[in-house]
């Protein structure tokens, strides 16, 4: 799995959380669906430094029994207090149907973009053979809008979506498909699915987290297309003196997903 920094896991930390969708974390811990889960590990998978856990153990009762699931020991030395840390190779994690007995509910953030079809359906029948709801939250869908417009923004757009789907080390990536994917395939084992949009809206002042978005989408693209290089960089140069003059606006599409095993 390509690697994550503690410092971009910070930066985008915030943006994570105004992003997420309440209705669709509602329909799976709380609310007239279903009672919270009080009974047995939560568990969250490829969870870095515990962002998903710091966001939803506010909206479960207590007490809570946290694994968090990673392959970095940099990343899990920053776990909340009191979260059990389990390191294994994420690719390999869907064979160890034992890490899944007993859960009452599995989430991940911001990860079935980056693996592959195989190992999604792999997960979901993980899931449902421990009669495990799921909530796979912040997946991205391939929506980029900036503002103000530039001529080459959606050939950028393009190129970055074709990234995306590239082998992030669990084979080629479902990348903007990972949403839909998954609701396909839970709905296919028996749950009943819940999906929201949970964009990123980022604000002139979100200079920072705009930057790396932009230096990043323009790796991206590089790389899918060299020949591209001198359009690639008038194009970063031109976003990121948008942002550093306050008038850069940004939209990053994903959709959160949340299922319930039907009876």
């Amino acid at each position: 799995m390509s690697g994550f920094s503690a410092g971009w896991l910070a930066l985008r930390e915030p943006a994570d959380a105004a992003a997420r969708s309440e209705a669709v974390v509602s329909f799976v811990i709380g609310g007239p669906e279903r009672a919270a889960p009080q009974h047995g590990r939560l568990l969250d998978l490829g969870g870095g430094t515990g962002s998903n856990i710091r966001y939803l153990s506010s909206r479960l009762p207590s007490p809570q029994q946290w694994t968090l699931v990673d392959d970095d020991p940099a990343l899990l030395a920053h776990a909340p207090a009191g979260v059990t840390t389990h390191r294994a190779d994420l690719n390999a994690m869907v064979d160890d149907a034992g890490l899944f007995l007993g859960a009452a509910l599995v989430t991940a953030s911001a990860l079935l973009d980056l693996v592959s079809a195989e190992w999604l359906a792999t997960l979901v029948l993980r899931c449902r053979a421990a009669d495990a709801p799921v909530l796979f939250a912040l997946n991205y869908d391939g929506r980029i809008e900036c503002r103000p417009q530039d001529q080459d923004d959606e050939e950028i757009r393009r190129l970055v979506n074709a990234h995306q789907r590239r082998d992030k080390g669990f084979g080629p990536a479902l990348g903007p498909e990972a949403a839909a994917k998954a609701v396909a395939m839970l709905t296919a084992a028996g749950y009943t699915t819940k999906q929201d949009r949970s964009d990123w809206t980022l604000r002139p002042d979100a200079r920072d987290l705009q930057r790396e978005l932009v230096n990043g989408w323009a790796i991206a693209a590089l790389e899918m297309a060299p020949e591209k290089q001198a359009i690639i960089e008038s194009w970063r140069s031109r976003r990121l003196a948008h942002i550093d003059a306050g008038r850069s606006r940004m939209l990053v599409g994903h959709v959160d997903v949340a299922g319930i095993c039907r009876a």
